[in-house]
């Protein structure tokens, strides 16, 4: 066969294929654009904000300071006195309770009444912020809650705040206070309805896993197990107790002996961890004569020994076989999960909202500017700015005492402490990796809501 032949027999069979692919359509591309898009979207996105960084602009330059001031703040105050507890404490609740006990309680068929109750209240004895109250919320989902029960719980503990409500009604008036109170016990339990009726397939689909489940068999009486999480409670409790205004009175007594009332707490730990968990007693002796020793040598910064007694318990359940270890591993599971989340999120908001006094990339001024009056775009910028700002606990009050005087109304007032300390940016961002973008907006819509109507009201009667 020559060459002339071979190549008009190649030239045939290519426009053959050529007419085969007009007849059918264009050819099927190998580009597949699904598995390209987001990651070139952060890339081109990640090029235009550098390109356009406003590396010279005095503004930004402040944001980036107050971003990184606001984060080390958070380190200083909160991670080891707040959040490093709450770690312990939810590593506990996913080894040492049982599953069948958080269904019982919490769980999606557990009676109402009894469900949203003990969720509301146990939530409410903590006086702890937004990001605190996340490594119990999820321990507790973790171990079989009910999705209405845990939101609930999520919402009850920085928003229904004994402490944070007396502050309120002192500082701001009783009316907003009580308003304050009514609304956020109001909240924990409709918007933990709201979210199990919308997802009732889900939780019904949980609720008949359960029923399948082995029985989990308890190492220790529930006696015991209630003892040994309380004391855990009071330890957080005491260590983050805040200081008072007042010089006098009964708040400032208790404050005046907190690391002393937190010193016996821990040590009733350590007989805890002796008697029941089979810890040696010369390694809980030894880490308790390094805590006393440091408060002594370093009684000006009673951080200093908190943070040794962090280092001893973790060296006494690491070192100690069995279920000791198993309460480390599921601590540390929610630190990794959870602290680089709150983290990233604490640093954004800083960039965007600054520190109480000190503004970020958007001015101050234009909140307070935009929060006068009671009309429904006053109460939904007040909703949804104090959603994603981050208030520590008890810094809410002040902050809102200083918008006030600059023009702020009542209803956004109200509308901003019942969004607020239940929700932050850092908050949403561990939300979701707990729960699922879905039923995140759904909840964060419903706070932002449920507040806005809520400073409306609260506005139109008190203003």
């Amino acid at each position: 066969m020559s060459y002339a032949t071979t190549a008009r027999d190649s030239m045939a069979g290519v426009r053959e294929h050529d007419a085969d692919i007009d007849s059918k359509g264009e050819q099927e591309s190998l580009i597949d654009w699904k598995s390209i898009w987001k990651p070139l979207a952060v890339i081109v996105g990640g090029f235009l904000i550098l390109f356009w960084l406003p590396v010279g602009s005095s503004r930004f330059t402040n944001a980036i300071i107050e971003s990184l001031a606001l984060a080390r703040w958070y380190a200083q105050e909160h991670v080891i006195l707040c959040l490093v507890p709450a770690f312990f404490i939810a590593g506990a609740i996913a080894c040492f309770v049982s599953q069948a006990a958080v269904m019982k309680y919490l769980g999606a068929g557990a009676k109402k009444v009894l469900a949203y109750g003990v969720a509301s209240v146990s939530g409410s004895i903590l006086a702890v912020c937004s990001c605190t109250v996340l490594p119990l919320f999820a321990g507790i989902w973790k171990r079989g809650a009910g999705l209405g029960p845990a939101i609930a719980f999520l919402y009850s503990g920085p928003a229904i705040n004994v402490l944070a409500i007396v502050l309120t009604a002192r500082v701001l008036g009783l009316s907003m206070g009580v308003a304050r109170a009514v609304g956020a016990i109001f909240f924990s339990i409709v918007i933990g309805l709201i979210m199990h009726f919308l997802f009732r397939e889900e939780e019904e689909n949980k609720v008949q896993a359960a029923m399948h489940m082995p029985q989990v068999q308890v190492e220790r009486p529930l006696w015991q197990n209630a003892i040994y999480f309380l004391t855990m409670v009071l330890i957080l409790i005491c260590a983050t107790w805040g200081k008072p205004t007042e010089s006098s009175g009964l708040w400032h007594a208790f404050y005046s002996v907190k690391w002393v009332m937190t010193g016996l707490f821990a040590g009733l730990l350590g007989i805890i961890l002796i008697i029941w968990f089979q810890v040696k007693a010369y390694k809980v002796g030894l880490a308790g004569a390094s805590v006393l020793f440091l408060a002594q040598l370093f009684s000006h910064e009673p951080l200093i020994a908190f943070s040794a007694g962090i280092i001893g318990l973790v060296w006494m359940i690491t070192t100690t076989r069995g279920e000791t270890e198993n309460w480390f591993l599921a601590t540390w599971d929610f630190s990794k999960q959870i602290m680089p989340l709150l983290f990233a999120g604490v640093l954004a908001a800083g960039l965007l909202l600054g520190r109480p006094g000190s503004a970020g990339l958007i001015p101050s001024h234009w909140v307070s500017s935009l929060v006068g009056g009671n009309s429904l775009g006053a109460n939904l910028f007040a909703s949804v700015s104090g959603a994603f700002m981050y208030f520590a606990t008890l810094t809410e009050v002040p902050i809102l005492q200083g918008l006030i005087s600059e023009g702020m109304g009542k209803g956004p007032a109200l509308a901003l402490l019942l969004a607020g300390p239940a929700l932050s940016l850092p908050n949403m961002l561990v939300i979701r990796s707990v729960l699922g973008i879905k039923k995140t907006i759904v909840f964060i819509t419903l706070v932002v809501i449920m507040a806005t109507i809520s400073g409306m009201i609260f506005g139109h009667f008190c203003a």
